[in-house]
């Protein structure tokens, strides 16, 4: 017998129209998430900003998996990650560490993306982390930063060490963990965690093939962020994303409910 979620019943109404913006954008990305294979069961998180609200914040149910979550099942909780609505469903305090942590440090980023794929963990293992073998890479290295493991992310006492090490960054390799993205928008944190994620499975497959291996010069590396925005004729994510909605009301849709 398949077992089907309770109904949940739609916040539209309820909330303001820009958090139900924000809802409907972090519900599709948990589901491009899923779509992508980077899903863990129901482990790893996206989290985003209610506008207006700085100390509000939205993020999955702890329980559904990634390709169920709809904008109203979201839950929105404040920096210590207690609920701010009803909901029948609990919180992961390891992901809320996280995320409250870097939502805490950098108030210029609405949107947090942490990851544990496999491609991501294997080079976050690699003692000199990701390297300029690509195109992707380049794009994430002017702004990437590195965090040493500490266990899973249960205790207060390593989020002063996180913030540190983020600092100004964009990405973030998790030593021996996965990988996590921030951006300005859910859009934004989405595109960045496709191009880590894309140069993190470049780099193995390259390192698989046992030739030696051509490194992009420094200088090339330093010109790609200003590449980057001639590429997206300054759109940034804002070109791919209406894209990726119109993927998801082909194959996932019910997202915006």
């Amino acid at each position: 017998m398949i077992k089907q979620l309770p109904p949940i019943p739609s916040l539209q109404a309820q909330v303001s129209p820009q958090e139900w913006q924000q809802r409907v954008d972090l519900a599709a990305a948990y589901r491009l998430v899923a779509m992508f294979g980077w899903d863990d069961l129901v482990f790893t998180h996206i989290s985003a900003r209610v506008p207006g609200e700085g100390d509000q914040f939205l993020i999955n149910p702890y329980g559904l998996f990634f390709e169920e979550i709809t904008a109203s099942s979201l839950v929105k909780v404040d920096h210590h990650g207690r609920a701010l609505q009803d909901t029948p469903f609990a919180i992961n305090p390891a992901g809320f560490i996280i995320h409250s942590t870097v939502h805490e440090a950098r108030p210029d980023m609405g949107c947090v993306m942490h990851t544990h794929t496999p491609h991501g963990i294997a080079v976050s293992a690699q003692a000199e982390g990701l390297l300029p073998l690509s195109q992707q890479s380049g794009f994430v290295l002017g702004s990437l930063a590195y965090h040493d493991y500490e266990g899973v992310a249960l205790r207060d006492a390593e989020r002063p060490r996180l913030a540190a090490d983020l600092g100004t960054a964009r990405f973030m390799i998790l030593r021996n963990h996965g990988l996590l993205t921030c951006g300005r928008s859910v859009a934004e944190a989405f595109q960045q965690m496709y191009t880590l994620e894309a140069a993190c499975r470049i780099q193995l497959l390259a390192q698989a093939g046992g030739s030696a291996l051509t490194r992009v010069p420094q200088t090339i590396i330093a010109t790609m962020p200003e590449q980057a925005r001639e590429g997206s004729k300054g759109l940034g994510a804002n070109l791919v994303w209406p894209g990726l909605l119109r993927r998801l009301d082909r194959s996932l849709p019910g997202y915006d409910s």
